[in-house]
């Protein structure tokens, strides 16, 4: 099968990095207002740590959503194929967050509103769950193979991306408008941007071909019955490791762009225009680190690189917190404070991750897995860290060093993982070996029972 040539491989990086940017806006654009907004909105408390607690609630059932979305858009997308499943997750995620943008508030229709917010929120997850999966597997089995890091690190950008463009818009509303104004129909504005943003994604998804090693099984007719099944009974080491890999990407990003905004706004007292401004400018430095590190996950290992990433952005959360309560008011030391960790540390874990979970799995079964690993880990490390983050904040008087305790169990958890999968791939032999047994498959739609292969 001869290489994709640098022109089709460079139109699949745009089509998967603008889809993924989109996805990630509106994902996250929900968790940015969720400490702003919502809570006053939707969920009116006489406590305020309460509305903001069944917020994060709603917030959460986002993640909740995102493992069922992963394994349906996954069997699809194992079956039929990766293109088609990333143009039907986007439509659907796009069309969500617009309608959250239209949700009458709870003083307007009462129980209804946190109703309807839910419903939509359960929609979101659903949308994401299936394109993460599809939009890294694009480029990852598009690229050349001495550069899968490199390229799968591309779409993940769009995370940063994404989340740059909601902290900023909310940013510049909220800096622009009346508070009043900003909480009666600023907000909704942003939501409304989204439907620009999917006609724009969906125009450069649909000029992309399938992949060439997806279309190699659907040749041989390869396809795995149910991929979900053959998984779970073929990869089921892979699957805890690659959860337990997860854990502190899903923790740490959720402290630093969920978390700590409600933190800086409503604990130190900072202005929430300054804190949306720390988050946007870690993000825009995240954008340049996440592929750095995902070359560096090419030349140095898959394992080695993710095991030192989780160990020192974990432990980065100390120094972070520290200057956070003890500066707030020099707001360059704040924004450092979140810049650092989260724009550089974080980028060492979250670029070469798609790569390390694409690994795990073969062809056959790539997008079910890898789409199961990322979501269903994303409950627990995920969707509710910011409820935890909230509770360990008001244990602890308000301040954060039971919260920086959670976040570097998290790091040890994930270096202890990636140190496991490292190990399994030395017992299972070289890459070449590991390609040789995915190739076999390919030209003769068969792959014996393999448990826990995988490149570092």
């Amino acid at each position: 099968m001869s290489s994709p040539d640098k022109k089709a491989i460079r139109k699949v990086v745009t089509a998967s990095l603008i889809g993924a940017t989109i996805e990630w806006y509106d994902f996250f654009l929900y968790g940015v207002i969720a400490g702003l907004v919502f809570n006053k909105l939707y969920f009116p408390s006489h406590d305020p740590v309460v509305g903001t607690l069944l917020a994060y609630a709603t917030f959460a059932v986002g993640f909740i959503a995102r493992p069922f979305g992963g394994v349906i858009f996954g069997h699809f997308g194992d079956k039929i194929g990766r293109k088609s499943m990333l143009i039907f997750t986007l439509m659907i995620m796009g069309l969500a967050t617009f309608l959250i943008a239209f949700i009458p508030t709870y003083d307007s229709i009462g129980i209804w509103a946190p109703i309807l917010l839910l419903l939509c929120r359960i929609v979101q997850g659903l949308g994401l769950g299936g394109e993460w999966g599809g939009a890294v597997l694009m480029t990852y089995e598009y690229a050349p193979k001495n550069k899968r890091g490199f390229y799968a690190s591309l779409p993940q950008i769009g995370l940063s991306i994404g989340l740059c463009l909601a902290s900023g818009i909310v940013a510049l509303l909220s800096g622009t408008l009346s508070n009043e104004a900003f909480l009666d129909w600023g907000w909704r504005v942003a939501f409304m941007l989204s439907a620009l943003l999917v006609f724009v994604g969906l125009y450069i998804r649909l000029t992309v071909q399938e992949t060439p090693e997806f279309s190699k099984v659907k040749e041989a007719n390869a396809e795995s019955k149910v991929p979900f099944y053959d998984m779970m009974k073929r990869y089921p080491g892979n699957i805890l490791k690659g959860m337990g890999a997860r854990y502190i990407d899903g923790v740490f990003f959720n402290v630093f762009a969920v978390f700590a905004i409600s933190y800086l706004t409503n604990t130190v007292k900072i202005n929430r225009t300054e804190a949306l401004t720390g988050v946007m400018a870690a993000a825009i430095v995240m954008c340049f680190f996440i592929p750095y590190f995902g070359a560096v996950s090419d030349k140095y290992g898959r394992t080695r690189t993710y095991f030192w990433g989780s160990l020192i952005t974990a432990f980065s959360a100390l120094p972070a917190f520290w200057f956070m309560t003890n500066y707030s008011d020099h707001v360059m030391v704040v924004w450092l404070s979140i810049i650092i960790p989260f724009g550089i540390f974080y980028a060492s874990i979250y670029g070469p991750e798609a790569a390390l979970f694409c690994e795990l799995f073969d062809t056959k079964v790539r997008y079910t897995g890898i789409s199961f690993v990322y979501q269903f880990s994303g409950i627990f490390a995920s969707g509710i860290t910011p409820l935890i983050a909230t509770a360990l904040l008001k244990t602890n008087d308000g301040r954060p060093w039971h919260i920086v305790l959670y976040v570097i169990f998290s790091g040890v958890v994930s270096a202890y993982s990636a140190w496991l999968i490292g190990r399994s791939a030395n017992r299972a032999g070289d890459v070449s070996a590991h390609r040789t047994i995915d190739a076999s498959i390919q030209r003769a739609g068969t792959r014996p029972a393999s448990t826990d292969a995988v490149s570092r």
